[in-house]
């Protein structure tokens, strides 16, 4: 029983970290806007008949 415990233990404390860890980019990082240019062949858009 004991190893079951450590190991759900050990199981909360990566999830615990990896909780922590996004909620630290969340609110530390901010988005840089930038413009976005995506050139489409015109085959694409218009396709031979």
């Amino acid at each position: 029983m004991p190893t079951l415990l450590r190991f759900l233990f050990l199981c909360a404390v990566i999830a615990g970290s990896i909780y922590g860890a996004m909620v630290v980019l969340v609110t530390f990082v901010e988005p840089r806007e930038r413009e976005v240019t995506i050139r489409i062949p015109s085959e694409r858009v218009n396709p031979p008949q």
